[in-house]
């Protein structure tokens, strides 16, 4: 008995131990043989507009129909951890930037059943959890939305790491946010089924076009060493590291020639917001979304409700800090190339954005970013007749199965058998990347035998030993986290795995479900546009392909096989093993014939039905517990007055007596205004929770009384109008004892700018 409970006892404790390493070792992340039959010749060069024909006269391509629309999923700014960086102690405490959701739907004229939506999301990523409830939803809205579904739905994220946690399916992500948040999960299901409802209502006859145009200022390659793996004959082929082009599908309505809408694919992390920052953001995509739509929006040449899409690409490997990775530990030399140490050690690498040398969390850098991609994109839609290619052709398809990647076994064209295995990872995926360093002893490049302490073996072994199958079937991965293959409470990370790719005519988009690198990208893309000309399905025309990125649940990396044995970040989040690139790119081939003309009559299989963990999962969130105003105030009285006066080029601010954002997320309207007062008196908004430039800080002041403050901040752009203009602020406060939720409001003084 003393004995069977001394054993007990000792598991317990390890597991204890094991379970507390774990929740910092996850919080310092989130950060072969031959295969000459997996790699195809580049059929897109960089810096170069890819398969543009140019008609004279201009045949306008064929219509579809066609619809956008755009939804706010901002959820809780406030107390809740920030999804991507894993960092506990990146607490929300306001908000820079609202974050939205996108949807695009292209369909068949003649066929209301043969359309599919694509999204973007200023979210990390796609998700199980997520994906299910935008299916749930459109089923509940009727009749009317029947024709959405499983197979032709793609949820993509912008891979941001500035947005709200708690949302995600499985229990890895989970563990830094303390659990899965309802009312974070809420927001971005509610407001991606409202972007598709309005996408759907505007839906008329159209044509598309798709165009490129460089962009070399906008990324860099943050694993080179990885990238130098793959054979020098294929990096031949390319230019650069990383893609240097940016793709764009262009909406046009019949009626009238104006755009709906504009649907980018570019690769660069949603990274530009440090680690360290605190406010929601959408990082830069969001910073180039909302631009673009603010900049076309009342012109001639766009419709009302414009939307602008800016889509993830091969954003494996890339990154917006694009001076390089360098050491902040006062030496201030480069990082290590083949490990990016400092010292010996990965925590002071850290990468640096164009506007680095400014305090400010990487925000002026994100916002330079952005811009880039806007400016691009701009650019491209202003010479679109001459920089562009008509979409053409009836066919409009998509198609989506499920794929367990435990033990897929495939036959590469050379012959050779082999098999993915249950999900892992390395432990260089615990020294994180130069966008933001892990903790301990980790390292990235560490293959084989491990180089860290040997106790994270224990810990590793007390949580899940990895069988001597798995270890061999994971190859040079020395396995850190045995993911796949643990599900209590619930599983950890997905083994299945959603297989999608949607066509319109000629183009063709590969939805892919984790990060891809940029030469898995390049592979991945040339293999279906191969394959489908192969097959004859875009006749004359040249296949356009890109990809996008990462989708539908959250499967971490796809490096390619040679990348993969170098055991950087990259390949040690590679979940499924060395194959997991030739796994994905044989599945979708083998799939593209649902994509034909005349596809085969028999449906294709749904696939295993992935674990939806949203009823099970762990919350040790805190709720609102409540909000007070201090003796003598109420909620919105300003606490500290801004300025009477200022100039363009300042920045001002003003303090409110506050509650909780939590309380009211103010879903498709705003915390924070700047209100300009018109000639008659009265006052209208100028600035809002949408622009850059206006900043929703919040802060808890007094656990125990509920008091908070609330401080607006607006960096007057040059060029801004003179007049009289102040703040605004609203929001909302829970009643002690009854829970009641009350909404108030408060303005400040006026302010003469000029």
């Amino acid at each position: 008995m003393a004995r069977s409970n001394l054993v007990v006892a000792a598991t317990m404790a390890a597991l204890i131990f094991s379970t507390l390493v774990l929740f910092q070792l996850v919080a310092s992340v989130y950060g072969v043989p031959n295969l000459n039959s997996w790699r195809f010749r580049g059929l897109q060069e960089d810096g170069q507009v890819p398969f543009t024909e140019h008609w004279e006269p201009r045949d306008t391509g064929s219509q579809y129909l066609l619809g956008v629309g755009k939804a706010d999923i901002t959820g809780p700014v406030a107390e809740i951890e920030f999804m991507g960086y894993a960092n506990t102690s990146q607490i929300g405490t306001g908000l820079r930037q609202r974050l939205h959701a996108r949807s695009f739907i292209i369909g068949d004229p003649s066929n209301q059943d043969e359309r599919f939506v694509y999204m973007v999301l200023d979210t990390q990523s796609g998700d199980t959890a997520i994906r299910n409830g935008i299916l749930e939803g459109l089923a509940a809205l009727g009749s009317d939305y029947s024709m959405y579904g499983q197979p032709n739905v793609a949820v993509t994220g912008t891979h941001n790491h500035n947005g709200p946690a708690g949302w995600l399916n499985y229990l890895l992500p989970q563990i830094t946010s303390l659990g899965f948040d309802r009312s974070s999960y809420d927001a971005i299901v509610n407001g991606s089924i409202l972007s598709i409802q309005r996408a759907h209502e505007s839906m008329t006859l159209g044509t598309l076009g798709y165009g490129t145009v460089n962009l070399t200022d906008a990324s860099i390659n943050r694993s080179p060493y990885a990238y130098l793996a793959n054979p020098a004959d294929e990096r031949a082929q390319y230019d650069a590291d990383v893609e240097q082009f940016m793709s764009m599908l262009k909406f046009t309505r019949a009626s009238d020639g104006k755009a709906m809408g504009v649907l980018t694919w570019f690769p660069v992390h949603g990274t530009s917001m440090y680690g360290n920052n605190t406010l929601a953001s959408a990082d830069n995509k969001g910073v180039a979304a909302t631009m673009f739509e603010k900049t076309v929006n009342g012109s001639d040449s766009a419709a009302d409700g414009f939307v602008a899409g800016f889509s993830q690409a091969s954003v494996g490997d890339t990154t917006p800090n694009t001076l390089g990775a360098w050491c902040e530990d006062g030496t201030n030399v480069q990082c290590t190339f083949e490990q990016s140490l400092c010292s010996g050690v990965a925590e002071n690498c850290h990468g640096r954005g164009p506007n680095f040398t400014i305090a400010d969390e990487g925000a002026t850098s994100c916002y330079t970013i952005g811009t880039r991609q806007f400016e691009a994109a701009y650019s491209l839609f202003n010479n679109w007749d001459s920089e562009s290619t008509p979409i053409t052709g009836s066919a409009v398809r998509s198609f989506h199965t499920f794929q367990n990647m435990t033990g897929y076994k495939f036959t590469l064209e050379n012959g050779t058998d082999v098999t993915t295995c249950a999900a892992a990872l390395g432990y260089s995926f615990a020294a994180g990347t130069s966008d933001w360093p892990g903790s301990f002893d980790f390292t990235q490049g560490d293959s084989g035998e491990p180089s860290a302490n040997p106790l994270w073996t224990v810990v590793r072994d007390a949580l899940r030993d990895p069988s001597p199958q798995q270890k061999i079937c994971q190859g040079e991965k020395p396995i850190l986290l045995d993911v796949g293959e643990m599900d209590f409470p619930y599983a950890w990370a997905p083994d299945i795995a959603d297989v999608q790719v949607q066509r319109v005519g000629q183009f063709f988009i590969i939805v892919s479900p984790g990060e891809a690198t940029t030469m898995t990208g390049r592979r991945w893309k040339a293999a279906i546009a191969s394959a489908a000309k192969n097959a004859s399905m875009t006749g004359s025309s040249e296949p356009l392909v890109v990809l996008g990125a990462p989708a539908n649940s959250y499967t971490h990396y796809i490096a390619t096989p040679e990348e993969y044995n170098v055991q950087r970040y990259e390949g040690a989040s590679t979940l499924y093993g060395p194959w997991t690139l030739p796994a994905y790119m044989n599945l979708t081939t083998y799939y593209l014939p649902y994509l034909a003309d005349d596809p085969p009559s028999i449906p294709l299989a749904a696939g295993p039905t992935p674990p939806d963990n949203r009823d099970v999962a762990l919350s040790f969130i805190s709720p609102v517990v409540y909000d007070n105003a201090p003796l003598g105030t109420s909620f919105g009285d300003v606490s500290t007055a801004p300025p009477s006066a200022a100039s363009p080029g300042q920045t001002i601010s003003a303090a409110f007596v506050g509650a909780n954002p939590r309380n009211d997320f103010r879903l498709e309207s705003s915390f924070a205004y700047v209100q300009q007062q018109g000639s008659d008196g009265t006052w209208v908004n100028y600035k809002d929770d949408t622009d850059w430039e206006l900043i929703f800080n919040w802060v808890r002041t007094n656990t125990a009384l509920g008091y908070s403050t609330v401080t607006l901040q607006w960096i007057i752009p040059e060029g801004t109008p003179s007049g009289t203009y102040r703040f605004a602020y609203y929001g909302a406060s829970k009643t002690p004892i009854t829970g009641t939720i009350n909404q108030f409001n408060g303005a400040s003084g006026s302010i003469t700018v000029g």
